[in-house]
Order: C-alpha cells, then sequence, then structure tokens
C-alpha cells in the first residue's frame, strides 16, 4: 500500500467591489449571453447613475450602454462611429466589453 501526500495550495486576489460595477459604459455584442434590458434593469438597482441605450445596427456589436453624463457631451452618432472604429475590430459578437471613456469639450466664446 502506497503512503499519498497531498498538499493544496489557494491564491486569491481581491479588490473592493465598487458600484456601479460599470464605468462609463459597455459594448454589447449581438450574441452577448445577456442583453441591454437585463443589464439596465441590474443597473438601475445596483446605482443611481443615470445610464443610456444606443442601439448598433451592425453584424458584431448590437448595443451600447453608457452614462447619460457622457451623452450629453457628444452625440450618439459619434459614440457609434467611435465604437466601431475603435473596439469593434478587437471583439467578438459574444463579448461585453467595458468601456473608460475621456470626453473632452473645449468651449472657445469671441465677443465682436
Amino acid at each position: 500500500m502506497q503512503n499519498l501526500i497531498r498538499r493544496h495550495t489557494l491564491r486569491a486576489s481581491l479588490s473592493e467591489f465598487i458600484l456601479p460595477p460599470i464605468d462609463d459604459g459597455l459594448v454589447l455584442g449581438r450574441l452577448s449571453p445577456i442583453g441591454h434590458v437585463a443589464i439596465g434593469k441590474a443597473l438601475s438597482l445596483l446605482t443611481t447613475t443615470a445610464f443610456e441605450h444606443v442601439l448598433v445596427e451592425d453584424e458584431i456589436i448590437g448595443d451600447i450602454l453608457v452614462r447619460s453624463a457622457i451623452m450629453r457631451k457628444i452625440s450618439p452618432e459619434q459614440l457609434v462611429q467611435f465604437v466601431l472604429t475603435h473596439v469593434k475590430p478587437i471583439m467578438g459578437p459574444e463579448e461585453i466589453i467595458h468601456l473608460d471613456l475621456v470626453v473632452e469639450v473645449s468651449v472657445e466664446e469671441r465677443q465682436r
């Protein structure tokens, strides 16, 4: 009979769960496992931050959920164009991608 020695190692990396669990937005692939309605409902329970839904007509990307504060600074068309140009090439239709956006607005007023 053999003497068996068993050893177990458990490692964990811990970090604080932050609400909301989304920074600025999410890009949902057309085949993502959860849709924008379900994520929107979950966000409404987890945070008071308002998010807007932007529908995308694309073979890879189906929807974008983005903070309303962001949408006051850029148009839905600008956001969709940015996502299609920069996010779409690196994602698959089953993925959900976090967005961390920085939007800068410059205002210049000239008086005559």
